[in-house]
């Protein structure tokens, strides 16, 4: 994480954060986090982050104290990422990495972190059936103790059901190609609601292939042509196996994934 951070639209270093500030979030996980792009400067979809921070807020009425309406506006986050660059030189005006907002405790922390090293393609070998159940709204929402997902990190695993359906990696929504169609499982699967999920869903295809949510059960993993995994930071990344089958389409899938998301980014900044 950078030294450089805002409080409820206040800049500070990250070394005066006092901890009885965000005793809730910090001890019990009750808040909610979102993690963005920022290009040359640019937070990607922030207002499409910022919504979705506001649902999962609005969920929790009573459990976690949200930050004042104010400082969770696209203006006021774009104006706190602002001064924030501008007063950490190591960071700057034309900054590229990670932004991250943080809400709980009534306050909103703004932090920055470097870009992770790129990555082609990605693994994912293990399938971990033990922890979504059909249904569960409580994995609709990125709560500060996502402690399922955080526990199978660089894993290379992708969490199934009860029924055996597909449901998400811990880093990402899934994609499927079957057959000429596009499938991502549906969030009663359940999956957590994505950023570049919902633009790829509002795309409605690739291509000449639509793009549609219906549940991936186990059976059909045999017919899948490529798979991509979608998230905030790397947008769209090639799943080159899938639990031990290579799928030599996904880098394609990826690259047309790739470049509607940027589209889409460009109309919206």
């Amino acid at each position: 994480m950078m030294d450089t951070v805002a409080v409820n639209g206040e800049v500070q270093r990250l070394g005066e954060l006092r901890l009885q500030d965000f005793l809730q979030s910090f001890f019990f996980g009750a808040g909610f986090f979102e993690t963005f792009l920022v290009t040359g400067g640019t937070p990607m979809f922030l207002g499409r982050h910022l919504a979705r921070l506001r649902s999962s807020l609005e969920a929790h009425t009573g459990c976690v104290r949200a930050p004042p309406e104010d400082v969770l506006t696209v203006s006021a986050v774009r104006e706190s990422l602002r001064r924030c660059l501008e007063a950490d030189a190591s960071l700057g005006p034309s900054f590229t990495g990670v932004g991250k907002l943080v809400a709980g405790d009534g306050r909103l922390l703004l932090s920055f972190r470097a870009l992770p090293a790129p990555h082609a393609h990605t693994v994912l070998d293990e399938r971990e059936a033990h922890s979504y159940r059909r249904g569960d709204p409580t994995l609709r929402h990125k709560s500060v103790s996502y402690l399922r997902q955080y526990a199978h990190f660089g894993r290379g695993v992708v969490f199934a059901n009860e029924a055996g359906e597909l449901c998400e990696a811990p880093n990402g929504n899934l994609f499927l190609l079957l057959g000429e169609t596009v499938v991502t499982p549906p969030l009663e699967a359940p999956c957590l609601p994505g950023i570049i999920r919902s633009v790829l869903l509002e795309e409605g295809r690739l291509g000449d292939m639509p793009v549609v949510e219906r549940p991936v059960e186990r059976e059909q993993l045999e017919a899948v042509r490529g798979c991509i995994l979608t998230n905030s930071v790397s947008l769209a990344l090639a799943v080159r196996r899938l639990l031990g089958r290579e799928l030599p389409g996904s880098h394609a899938l990826a690259e047309r994934a790739r470049a509607v998301v940027w589209e889409y980014a460009r109309h919206e900044a």
